[in-house]
């Protein structure tokens, strides 16, 4: 039987199921700390936006390693409730605000922002189009930072190649990806790969006891039960073929 594709799954199953887990996707705090180690002039006037902010994981490792204004943006109402009850907790509601609304239709002024943040959720509207789009928010010198799925070979194996093709149609690889920032008017500042843990130790081990539980809840549920195999898929494929793919983070600077 043919692999089914991210696209095929109920977004209202997803959401349910990563809402409970601290990630929704490859990361750590260590990775994010090091890519705001690349960003220059931060102060209590610095301001942030955090698209696909989800539950807000990166979003408190941000504010907590900052003085900044962050306002956090998530599709989902469920996650952005939750980032804003995590940032209560942290005693970091003055300075973190979560709101819901879509990467691709921003609610921002021109030049608002010194800084786009966004990590594991730019492919939801493609890497190009992202970037392209997300200038206009962003001052003049202002920095974006996106982690990315990106191809580390130029050449793949078939089973690898188009299980992340159909996921993510643009996936290419990091010179590529250079070359699509510097087009779309940023300069690049850096770019660096994911190590093998924020993928399982930070993504896949967690989802393990949440992937029985999600299918216990959701018995006889035949759209649950495809996306818990789709997620032990993810795993298995990772695991098979992780030297060719991962994610990578891309800085750069806005230069016009």
């Amino acid at each position: 039987m043919e692999d089914m594709t991210i696209h095929e799954i109920d977004f209202a199953l997803i959401n349910e199921f990563f809402v409970e887990l601290e990630r929704q996707g490859p990361g750590s705090p260590k990775e994010t700390i090091r890519a705001l180690s690349f960003i220059r002039g931060l102060s209590d006037r610095t301001r942030i936006a955090d698209l696909g902010c989800g539950t807000g994981f990166q979003t408190a490792v941000l504010a907590q390693n900052t003085e900044a204004m962050i306002t956090a943006l998530d599709l989902s109402p469920d996650s952005v409730g939750r980032l804003n009850a995590k940032a209560e907790r942290l005693g970091l509601q003055d300075r973190v605000k979560g709101i819901v609304g879509s990467m691709d239709d921003l609610p921002f002024r021109d030049e608002q922002f010194d800084i786009i943040w966004s990590e594991g959720a730019i492919a939801n509207i493609g890497f190009e189009r992202g970037l392209a789009h997300w200038k206009r928010f962003l001052k003049k010198g202002g920095y974006v930072a996106v982690t990315y799925e990106t191809w580390f070979t130029e050449e793949r194996p078939a089973e690898i190649e188009k299980w992340w093709t159909d996921a993510v149609p643009e996936i290419s690889t990091m010179a590529r990806n250079i070359s699509i920032m510097q087009r779309t008017g940023y300069i690049p500042v850096a770019v660096f790969a994911l190590p093998e843990s924020c993928w399982t130790e930070n993504y896949f081990l967690p989802q393990k006891a949440r992937q029985e539980e999600f299918l216990k809840k959701h018995a006889g549920n035949r759209g649950a039960e495809n996306m818990i195999a789709f997620l032990k898929r993810e795993a298995e494929l990772y695991s098979k073929y992780k030297s060719y793919y991962g994610y990578v983070f891309y800085v750069g600077r806005k230069h016009c």
